[in-house]
């Protein structure tokens, strides 16, 4: 299935909420339903956007597969759905996969900054890197390992072609054009170079430390609440300028090779190595942290979680 040029999306270019104004006798072309598609779509995106806010709705858990005789190695994700930054929804109707082996063997020959990737995106101590939850589960960390992570992005595919004028200078009884745009995804796993004790590269929490802090007084939780209300945004990266992704500025859980900034963050992997330059994989197996994310739990959780 073909994808769409990211920035085909009028969504990116943050349009401004114009809805049509329709008269009796008025003419209409094709741009005129694609914005008040845009006004709907957008309207809707905005809400979820900071409504929300970017991360995982549902599903969308992250596993090692090993490989055997009739499997090949890869890492699945299950369906789900998430929000991306821009607030468009991504759905994964079923299970998608990234194959290890042939991803591995591509980063392999990588260079970056004049090094080698999988050499620096691969770590002697990577307690630092995982979530709290994945910490306290016990798990035991390989003694080096090469850190990727896994990102949900948004893509249109065209669907269908249906018979329509000529388009430009041409001159045809036969042309056609796409009858239908689907909502799809497009998953990535990327190596994270550069991450240190000062930077582990995971989402960070949308408010402050006190939001979160069960010994903190109630008023320095509301406190933290309200600052982050009045921070929101300004910290979503909506306040930058126009661009192909709309103008969001990098989140920081992105990458530098991540060109996509309304990607959404899934889960962290690490794949056991060597020490040889660069990296080989080790017989042992790959770890998924998929605690790492931004959770969106619906208001039933929250109603329950309360006691009601």
């Amino acid at each position: 299935m073909s994808i769409l040029a990211p920035d085909t999306d009028p969504l990116l270019a943050r349009p401004n909420a114009d809805r049509l104004a329709y008269a009796t006798g008025m003419l209409l072309d094709a741009q005129d339903f694609s914005d008040e598609q845009t006004y709907h779509r957008g309207r809707l995106a905005r809400a979820l956007a900071f409504l929300a806010g970017p991360g995982t709705l549902a599903g969308l858990r992250v596993e090692h597969v090993p490989g055997s005789a009739t499997q090949v190695e890869e890492i699945r994700v299950q369906p789900g759905l998430a929000v991306d930054r821009l607030g468009r929804l991504i759905e994964l109707p079923r299970p998608a996969c990234l194959r290890l082996p042939r991803w591995f063997e591509a980063l392999a020959p990588t260079v970056d900054n004049g090094g080698s990737v999988p050499l620096q995106a691969s770590y002697d101590d990577v307690s630092g890197f995982v979530s709290p939850r994945f910490t306290a589960s016990g798990t035991a960390l390989p003694a080096r390992a090469l850190v990727a992570d896994v990102f949900l992005r948004f893509v249109a595919c065209p669907r269908g072609l249906t018979p329509s004028f000529a388009q430009g200078p041409f001159d045809a009884l036969n042309a056609v054009s796409v009858a239908r745009l689907r909502d799809a995804y497009e998953l990535q796993l990327i190596a994270r170079p550069g991450l240190d004790t000062g930077y582990d590269g995971l989402p960070l929490p949308p408010g402050g430390a006190a939001l979160g802090d069960a010994t903190a007084t109630p008023q320095a939780r509301r406190d933290a609440l309200q600052d982050a209300v009045l921070l929101g945004w300004s910290a979503s990266g909506h306040a930058g300028g126009a661009g192909e992704d709309g103008g969001l500025e990098p989140a920081p859980e992105h990458p530098a090779a991540l060109a996509d900034h309304s990607a959404v963050f899934l889960a962290r992997v690490l794949l056991p190595v060597d020490g040889a330059t660069p990296p080989a994989r080790t017989d042992a197996l790959p770890l998924v942290d998929n605690w790492g994310r931004r959770f969106l739990p619906p208001a039933a959780l929250f109603a329950q979680w309360a006691g009601s």
